[in-house]
């Protein structure tokens, strides 16, 4: 069975400012901020949520059918997936338009500050899962995309019976309360960084416990202090795998996605799947780029057990073959 990866594909322009964003922004003057940072060193990366989980999703041999529309300039990175083994085939390319491009600026402490152009991902909602083989979908993910596609993919997951992992966060801002909440309500899990949780409480006016009680299970991320679990009626403290080295955080989030997918499509228990996302999470962060990383069963499986002892689980996370 696979999972349809819902989301962005996009071209990654990463950029390293040698100082700190603070030292440099006024806080008295932030109503009229105009500011300017040089910045060291700049890298294009293939990169967006979608093709980034799709990615990690194909490096976990778990089958994976990627959603996600782009511009003329990305055949090669839709040669790359496919070749990993992902399925492209619910890939749009429009010819008159350019890839969605996201850039961004790390400082010296992590904080960053991002820009995202959306070329071609602005037609996402031309894609439908209504065209693609829904027998086959045990799972999908709709992670940041343009808005109304979200909604669309949403109610259509719905509609076709298809759980899925709702995941807004960059788009928060530019989704309706409303349709942020008929988002929650469909969904099987929600996912989200602890700001991005507030975000959502504060647009919607909910409590912790008003979202708790809509969907099955709320995943929170807190970047170095690893994540946290909501679920039947407990709430889990996930800690994150220890970095042998930081070199940039981007791409770190997506990368924990296409971990928490892994342990779920094995039903595996929420403190495995919650340390499978930790351990696949700390691998982007010790590269520079969101696909340039590559580790397989084994290796995860390894580092699993050095980082949280052993499970029984992964003995079959090494050996399991999917079948589909």
């Amino acid at each position: 069975m696979k999972v349809a990866v819902t989301g962005s594909m996009a071209f990654d322009y990463i950029m390293s400012f040698p100082d700190s964003f603070a030292n440099h922004i006024l806080p008295d003057q932030i109503q009229r901020l105009s500011v300017s940072f040089l910045v060291d060193s700049m890298r294009r990366e293939r990169g967006g949520t979608a093709g980034n989980i799709a990615y990690n999703l194909a490096l976990l041999d778990q089958p994976a059918l990627l959603m996600a529309t782009v511009g003329q300039d990305a055949p090669e990175y839709i040669a790359s997936l496919k070749a990993r083994g992902v399925d492209t085939s619910g890939v749009l390319q429009l010819p008159n338009e350019f890839t969605a491009s996201f850039f961004v600026s790390t400082d010296q402490t992590n904080n960053q500050i991002a820009l995202f152009y959306t070329g071609a991902m602005a037609k996402s909602g031309r894609i439908s899962f209504i065209e693609q083989d829904c027998q086959s979908i045990k799972l999908a993910i709709i992670s940041p995309n343009d808005p109304w596609a979200m909604v669309k993919y949403a109610q259509e997951c719905q509609d076709l019976q298809i759980p899925y992992i709702y995941d807004p966060s960059q788009q928060i801002p530019r989704l309706a309360a409303d349709d942020l909440v008929k988002g929650i309500k469909g969904a099987k899990i929600l996912m989200v960084n602890d700001y991005e949780f507030e975000m959502i409480k504060n647009k919607t006016g909910l409590t912790t416990d008003e979202i708790r009680s809509m969907v099955e299970t709320i995943i929170v991320t807190l970047g170095e202090k690893g994540s946290l679990i909501y679920t039947d009626d407990q709430t889990l403290e996930i800690p994150p795998a220890r970095p042998n080295r930081i070199a940039d955080p981007t791409g770190v989030g997506d990368a924990y996605r296409a971990g928490i997918i892994a342990g779920l499509m094995r039903n595996y228990p929420w403190k495995v799947i919650g340390r499978l996302g930790s351990v696949t999470a700390v691998y982007v962060l010790e590269q520079h780029g969101t696909q340039r990383h590559t580790y397989n069963r084994r290796q995860i499986a390894s580092r699993y057990r050095e980082l949280f002892g052993d499970a029984p689980e992964l003995d079959d996370f090494v050996n399991y073959l999917d079948e589909d």
